[in-house]
């Protein structure tokens, strides 16, 4: 039987996301990184076999169901832990996400087992891949940033979650003012002063979905009334602030159940 050929696979991308430096998606049979550095954080887990690192002198591991978190500015590195290597997707974030000062804490434990955590890190990456979701993705990065300094800062008793119905309203008031143009959560929260994740908690809370599943309900109920004027699905996603048709596509079948082209045919 012939040998397997070393494979690497590899993506990446700069998405429209503040704090979000790059998206890395790799699959790598033996290929091993040297010591290095990265001036940003990066935020790791792995889909598939195993990595082995050594970060200040202490070697680590990436079980499946971890999520690793590799400070900047500390020398690591990087091979295969099983035969069939490994398939990996990472998020590099700058200081805005997670400050210099929670480095010494990542370097004493890079591996966090939540499954919640890496949950939403994976969801996160489904939502950073569909341009046009950029609400979503930024959504979900400010709760895991929230869920990343609370495994940094132990000692830190994580407060309940309040409720703030003026603020979810103020916050409804500015989604249904921008629906075809959309707006980002700093905007929101500066619009509304308050911090990013009070502001998607307080929201769904109080509303029972996320702001971003708020603002996508609206652009649908706005294509479904265009479609039924007669617009064409392409004049459609343009009108009501979806990325392009496949965007307005997703979503119109997710809530509607049937793409808008056959919605429009009746």
């Amino acid at each position: 039987m012939a040998a397997q050929r070393p494979r690497r696979t590899v993506s990446a991308w700069r998405p429209r996301v503040p704090g979000v430096v790059e998206v890395f998606h790799a699959q790598f049979t033996e290929y091993a990184y040297p010591m290095h550095v990265h001036e940003t954080w990066t935020l790791l887990i792995v889909d598939d076999g195993a990595v082995r690192y050594d970060l200040d002198r202490h070697e680590h591991g990436t079980p499946h169901d971890t999520v690793t978190l590799l400070p900047p500015h500390v020398a690591h590195n990087g091979s295969p832990a099983t035969e069939h290597g490994f398939r990996k997707r990472v998020l590099y974030l700058d200081s805005t996400r997670l400050g210099d000062d929670l480095i010494g804490a990542a370097v004493d434990g890079p591996g966090l087992r939540d499954p919640v955590l890496r949950r939403r890190v994976a969801r996160l990456h489904t939502a950073l891949a569909l341009p046009g979701d950029e609400l979503e993705a930024e959504s979900r990065l400010t709760l895991i940033g929230e869920r990343l300094r609370a495994h940094l800062r132990p000692r830190l008793v994580p407060r309940a979650p309040r409720r703030d119905p003026g603020v979810a309203r103020r916050l409804r008031e500015l989604l249904d003012e921008r629906v075809p143009q959309g707006i980002t959560l700093d905007e929101a929260a500066a619009a509304v002063h308050a911090h990013p994740a009070h502001l998607v908690r307080a929201f769904s809370g109080a509303y029972g979905i996320a702001p971003h599943q708020y603002l996508m309900s609206r652009r649908v109920d706005r294509a479904r009334r265009l479609l039924l004027a007669g617009l064409r699905p392409a004049e459609v996603a343009t009108a009501t602030g979806f990325y392009d048709q496949a965007h307005l596509t997703r979503h119109f079948r997710k809530l509607v159940g049937v793409t808008p082209g056959r919605y429009r045919a009746g």
